[in-house]
């Protein structure tokens, strides 16, 4: 096993050759590629991938080139007799001047027509969430009047990092029509609960409106400008509304293709717990404080929700015991986990949900460019997903994952990853994630442990019968 890991490298250190211009929707669209080193993400198993190269921000022809090509009569058709009383040299420099200003026009009227088909990679503004927390609340399948009080309450988070002068005005009609939608729509987001849950999810109800921390007191602190307090109240508001959502979604809301019953499934969340010892002897030592120590934990939030094959599969793995020992690998941007048990020989397709879809999508990667993103997206500090097969890139790897070290320094200007959409994610690190920047190559899972969810892990009866080990031999999608 290690020979065959240590195989993978850095692939985006190989040399690229530069890229010619290519065509994008409404003009030509100019890019910059580069030869500088990093972190690509075709992780496969024991396989050295060539590298893809990275375009850079979008950039255009030279001004000089530009005004190269305009003559006087681009510039001063339609201009009169003023134009003519100039002398020679103000008239030489009027027309520098003007050339400069119209060229600077054309290339911003160029950048903006060719920015739609690359808006989701050079936008600064991409809704992609930031934190494993709200990505994960967001996956979430709940009832639309919850998700519409979830939006509301989110928009606030942003509101808050506006500088110096806050929009109060906004932050308190965004917390009064999540009251509304409340107290309208109460008996609807709990009905859609089942009868054993509705208890808890009343007493929720009751403290997302009234209790400490709750909507009630979000207005009070908007009305003190108190931002601070502001900002633990809506954390709390946000936690109860997740929650809720949790209780109004039972189990999975689509049905998986017929091909893919026998897999081991979740149908819900989980949470997995490593235990990550030094391999040196050396310590852990806690960012917030506190003695060092030879162990440290690392929990995953594992989604059933948007990946129910890939965190069934790795729900099973845990139970089994198939990543207790297991020596860990690190290159730039992740570290790898692999199975060292040896147990191989079937395969688990590529799974990604789109935003706005209702289901995963199977062997098919996402297209970032032409605006398609992951509900459970890669680039956030802490992600985790599933390697690439050895064979293709339809599949995923069935026992090798890799934790992914987000670097918006890596990433393209909407701080997007330029493998987003293209790998298996099931999950993200929310306790412990300051371990992961301390672990090394040579460092050790001693244990991992299925520590919630084992009620929403489904073992059919044909999942201990492994899946076509060849990718070609694989039923093709209905």
């Amino acid at each position: 096993m290690a020979s065959r890991m240590a195989t993978v490298v850095l692939a985006g250190a190989l040399p690229v050759p530069p890229r010619a211009p290519t065509a994008a929707a409404g003009g030509t669209k100019f890019v910059v590629w580069t030869k500088r080193p990093s972190f690509h993400h075709g992780i496969r198993c024991g396989v050295a991938r060539a590298p893809r190269s990275r375009p850079q921000h979008a950039s255009s022809p030279s001004t000089a080139e530009v005004a190269a090509t305009l003559t006087p009569n681009h510039v001063f058709r339609g201009l009169r007799r003023p134009y003519l009383h100039l002398n020679g040299l103000v008239q030489e420099g009027v027309l520098e001047l003007l050339k400069s200003a119209v060229a600077a026009i054309a290339i911003i009227a160029q950048i903006s027509v060719a920015l739609p088909a690359n808006a989701v990679l050079y936008s600064p503004d991409t809704n992609v969430p930031r934190t494993g927390e709200l990505a994960l609340r967001r996956a979430i399948p709940a009832n639309p009047s919850m998700k519409t009080i979830q939006n509301s309450l989110e928009d606030i988070s942003y509101l808050l990092r506006i500088p110096q002068r806050k929009p109060y005005g906004s932050m308190e009609g965004d917390v009064k029509k999540a009251m509304q939608i409340a107290t309208e729509n109460k008996e609807a987001m709990l009905a859609s609960m089942p009868a054993e849950l509705k208890e808890k999810g009343s007493e929720l109800y009751t403290t997302l409106l009234e209790g400490k921390g709750g909507l009630q007191t979000l207005l009070k602190y908007i009305k003190d400008k108190d931002n601070d307090r502001l900002s633990v109240a809506l954390a709390s508001s946000l936690d109860t509304i997740a929650e809720l959502e949790l209780l109004q979604a039972p189990g999975l809301s689509f049905l998986l293709p017929k091909q893919y019953l026998e897999y081991p499934r979740l149908t819900g969340r989980a949470v997995v717990e490593f235990t990550v010892e030094k391999g040196d002897g050396s310590t852990f030592f806690p960012t917030a404080g506190g003695e060092p120590k030879s162990a440290a934990t690392i929990q995953v939030v594992v989604d059933g929700y948007s990946a129910p094959l890939t965190a069934g599969n790795i729900a099973k793995l845990v139970l089994d015991g198939a990543y207790d020992g297991a020596t860990l690998k690190s290159v730039s941007q992740a570290i790898i986990v692999d199975s060292e048990t040896g147990k191989k020989g079937y395969t688990l397709p590529l799974e990604v949900m789109p935003a706005g879809q209702f289901e995963p999508l199977y062997r098919s990667p996402l297209s970032i460019q032409d605006g398609e993103l992951p509900v459970l997206p890669m680039s956030v500090y802490g992600s985790v997903a599933m390697s690439h097969s050895e064979d293709s890139d339809e599949y995923s790897s069935p026992t090798q994952f890799f934790f992914y070290l987000y670097d918006k320094r890596n990433s393209g200007l909407g701080g997007i990853s330029f493998e987003e959409g293209q790998f298996s994610v099931f999950g993200y690190a929310t306790d412990g994630r300051d371990v992961l920047s301390q672990i090394k190559a040579g460092d050790k899972i001693r244990s991992a442990k299925l520590i919630q969810g084992r009620e929403r892990l489904v073992l059919p009866a044909a999942a201990s019968a492994p899946a076509p080990a060849d990718p070609t031999l694989a039923p093709a999608e209905s």
